[in-house]
């Protein structure tokens, strides 16, 4: 893994956790990212990619929804990996 594919990220105790970019998608003209925390094999975290200021955010997904389109987005990609 390089550099470019790792991100450094703070929790609610402001801890840092280190991840993974394992993919960006785009579902219905929105940007998402799929970080993997480092060190684990298993579990995704899927954020929003927004523009704030001319800066990119990631921004976690509140409505359900949404989130479904978006797993069901990355599934996708996965299967056509394989």
């Amino acid at each position: 893994m390089n550099d470019e594919n790792r991100i450094t990220l703070l929790d609610e105790n402001e801890k840092e956790i280190d991840f993974e970019i394992i993919a960006t998608l785009n579902v219905e003209k929105s940007e998402y990212a799929i970080l993997q925390p480092l060190g684990e094999d298993e579990g995704v975290v899927i954020f929003k990619i927004m523009e704030v200021a001319g800066e990119e955010v990631l921004e976690s997904i509140q409505e359900e929804e949404e989130l479904n389109l978006v797993v069901a987005a990355y599934e996708e990609l996965l299967l056509e990996e394989e």
